[in-house]
């Protein structure tokens, strides 16, 4: 790879585009070091976030393979060379980072490294994390080649870059944390409101049983059945409730495993019949997976709620390089023709705007008395 002025600049242009697609930090961590490593055509690269503890909160390789890395062991200190450009804000550029006399080794099972080409990601003055690249990969006729003034400049220019990206990562992030404690609130207040009326209806119809049960046993003995029903449904808000109140384990399990995982609970807490397919889905950018939860937790939230469904169906299939969510159920359906009014109510407008966030579209089919099914295509990364 040739990185002077006419082939770096282009590269760097790519590189940025790369990034700028994500919105998830752990994305774009791994964004940024694919694309410096690529960039300078360098062997090894890694990224790593400083904690307030002499460590690393997060730390990000690329060109080490998960075998490897899992034998390296836990995350590296802040020592050494990593704390030098991480307290100092400088660049470092050495032929062979072993001779350096602040290099203090590395464990066992860490690939040798020779040439070493380190830099600061900063934002003004807060320093986010150092990104460092070693082994450029080039002819060593003399038995030496490293990273050059050149290789700097563009990495230089890629951690600027790489600021800018983290920074938004980070503000997307909290946003959503704002977002979905606001989503939290609000399910708490239908959670209080569901169940304190099934429960107040409760009471009232066991007061009433209580009354009867000796001049009309007959009457009783409807009234507690009238009981029974009402501490069905309370509980099956009780368990509805819960399942949109428990974060998503996106991050542990994946989008198939949490919504199939989603489904089976949904489907023993309701009456309707709820289903869940999945084929051939490939994984997806974080902030298009949770997209696709829940969108696919507010159709069926309509459709176990307001529809009347005896069946639900969920399906995810690939998609090109990207996915199809399918939620279509039996129930009583609607006049598209009134979807404005009806939108808001139904959860559309959320729901289209959770789809075009990610790059997405999202479709509606519905009929009176014929069902309703929703449908979103999500791009791949």
């Amino acid at each position: 790879m040739t990185n002077g002025p006419g082939a770096g600049i282009p590269a760097v242009s790519t590189a940025i585009l790369a990034m700028s697609r994500h919105l998830e930090v752990r994305d774009v961590l791994k964004t940024i070091v694919a694309s410096a490593r690529e960039l300078l055509d360098a062997e090894y690269a890694a990224l790593g976030v400083p904690d307030d503890h002499g460590g690393f909160a997060q730390f990000v390789v690329d060109g080490v393979s998960a075998e490897q890395w899992k034998a390296i062991g836990p995350l590296p200190r802040q020592h050494g060379i990593l704390a030098a450009m991480l307290h100092n804000a400088t660049p470092e550029r050495l032929a062979d980072v072993r001779e350096d006399p602040r290099f203090g080794g590395w464990p066992a099972a860490h690939p040798d490294m020779s040439d070493f080409l380190g830099l600061p990601v900063a934002d003004g003055d807060e320093i986010l994390g150092a990104l460092f690249l070693a082994n450029k990969r080039c002819p060593k006729e003399d038995g030496r080649c490293g990273f050059t003034e050149d290789d700097e400049r563009l990495l230089g220019i890629l951690a600027q870059h790489a600021a800018i990206a983290l920074t938004n990562a980070r503000l997307y992030e909290r946003s959503r944390e704002l977002t979905i404690a606001g989503e939290r609130a609000r399910l708490a207040h239908e959670l209080h409101d569901a169940v304190a009326q099934k429960l107040f209806s409760l009471r009232l119809t066991a007061q009433a049983a209580t009354a009867l049960v000796d001049r009309d046993p007959g009457r009783a003995k409807d009234e507690l059945h009238q009981v029974a029903a009402l501490a069905a449904e309370a509980a099956d808000e009780l368990r509805a409730a819960v399942v949109e109140l428990r974060p998503a384990a996106l991050d542990e399990d994946g989008l198939v495993a949490t919504l199939r995982s989603q489904v089976q609970v949904l489907d023993r807490a309701h009456s309707a019949h709820v289903t869940f397919t999945a084929h051939g889905v490939r994984a997806l950018p974080a902030a298009q997976e949770e997209a696709v939860l829940r969108v696919a937790q507010e159709a069926l939230h309509n459709a176990l709620r307001h529809s009347g469904a005896e069946h639900v169906e969920v399906a995810l299939g690939r998609n090109g390089q990207g996915a199809l969510l399918r939620v279509a159920d039996d129930g009583r359906g609607f006049d598209p023709a009134t979807v404005r009014r009806a939108g808001r109510h139904l959860g559309l407008v959320s729901m289209h705007d959770r789809a075009g966030g990610v790059g997405g579209k999202l479709t509606v089919e519905s009929e009176p008395g014929k069902g309703t099914a929703v449908e979103m295509e999500v791009p791949g990364g």
